[in-house]
């Protein structure tokens, strides 16, 4: 299938490795031009050389804390500048930490609140007038599994990944008409960084090993195993290419079956 994203211009946050570092691979892989972003330049950097070595796409990069107004504005400025637009856009964002109610003070509620939220409305506000003109563009917010079904111990990532979900509905439904397709999708137990730490952190807390964790999680996945980030980012990219022609405004997960809620 062509996905129709040769000479396309993507701009991936938190892309220096995991989900974010997997999905720029992947539209890098089916010819898209390629903006990735995250606050550590070193990796960053690195990441875009391995990523245009294994592609052989252009791949940009610019530093940039996605809790950040001022930095979110200058990305968007340098890869409308080095890139010329943006036609494809890919909200992500580390997860908020830990925690449940009586953890979590106002400090740690804004910054989840800039950081996943906040982030995401002024990346919206800033593509969509390029996408509104030419009546071309594909958004995808990468949320969590818990837009089904909340986490336990993730409280704030409950709460703003289903804000996520509703401020994706409704941007779907006002700017279908402008050609402009929205969705989002939940990743549930994919091997990455932040799956580890939250398992490490689960470990401590009942008091055995992170295998025991793994495990116990695993049992719960019809799969048997957790995903791939590669696995992942192929649902992404198609979502975020020219073949989706007549999906807007959905929610998915790539969880293995492992929520059962319908």
């Amino acid at each position: 299938m062509d996905l129709e994203l040769t000479g396309r211009v993507a701009l991936v946050t938190a892309a220096s490795k995991g989900l974010g570092r997997a999905t720029a691979t992947q539209l890098a892989a089916e010819g898209a031009k390629v903006m990735i972003s995250s606050r550590g330049e070193e990796q960053l950097a690195k990441t875009a050389t391995e990523i245009a070595g294994a592609t052989g796409a252009q791949v940009e990069y610019c530093a940039a804390d996605v809790a950040d107004a001022a930095d979110l504005a200058r990305l968007v400025e340098q890869t409308q500048q080095r890139l010329g637009g943006i036609d494809v856009l890919v909200n992500n964002a580390g997860g908020p930490p830990p925690g449940g109610f009586d953890a979590l003070d106002d400090d740690r509620w804004y910054l989840a609140h800039d950081l996943n939220l906040m982030s995401t409305v002024r990346l919206f506000r800033a593509v969509l007038p390029h996408m509104r003109e030419q009546r071309w563009g594909r958004i995808v917010t990468i949320a969590s599994s818990s837009i089904k079904q909340p986490i336990e111990n993730l409280l704030l990532s409950n709460t703003y990944r289903v804000a996520l979900l509703g401020l994706a509905k409704s941007l779907a439904v006002e700017f279908a008409p402008e050609g402009v397709l929205i969705n989002t999708v939940g990743p549930g137990r994919i091997a990455t960084d932040r799956v580890a730490g939250l398992d490490a952190n689960r470990a401590e807390k009942a008091g055995i090993s992170v295998e025991e964790v793994r495990a116990q999680a695993e049992k719960a996945i019809p799969l048997g195993r957790y995903g791939t980030a590669e696995e992942f980012a192929k649902v992404v990219t198609f979502l975020a290419s020219g073949a989706n022609t007549y999906t807007t405004g959905q929610n998915f997960l790539v969880d293995g079956g492992m929520v059962k809620a319908i």
